[in-house]
């Protein structure tokens, strides 16, 4: 089992910035890649990046240039900048991993843009 805990979501206005952070603990030993979804209302949750262990990244097209995900091996934790943020970038985003057949969620953190 692996535990994941977010933080740093918040209220920020269009155009601003916000970090957020995933810390893992547990069987952390095989985790590859790490994830950020993002669930807004009454919307499926949907991903935003993903980075693998070797550092390859992916970003959905509504992010890009925009997001920056980035990864502390060492730490066990990954990071999303969140920059030039939109209204419609609110929602609840998530840590996600993947160890064998456990698919492991954060508690999730709520982030507002306002416009």
């Amino acid at each position: 089992q692996v535990q994941l805990v977010e933080s740093g979501g918040g209220l920020v206005q269009a155009g601003g910035s916000l970090r957020l952070s995933c810390a893992a603990s547990g069987n952390i030993f095989s985790i590859d890649v790490m994830r950020w979804y993002r669930q807004a209302p009454g919307a499926q949750r949907g991903l935003v990046a993903h980075i693998t262990s070797g550092g390859s990244t992916y970003y959905a097209d509504s992010v890009k240039g925009r997001f920056s995900i980035s990864r502390d091996n060492a730490k066990n934790t990954v990071d999303l900048q969140m920059n030039s943020l939109k209204p419609e970038d609110t929602g609840v985003y998530y840590c996600n991993v993947i160890v064998g057949p456990v698919n492991s969620w954060g508690q999730g953190t709520q982030v507002t843009v306002s416009s």
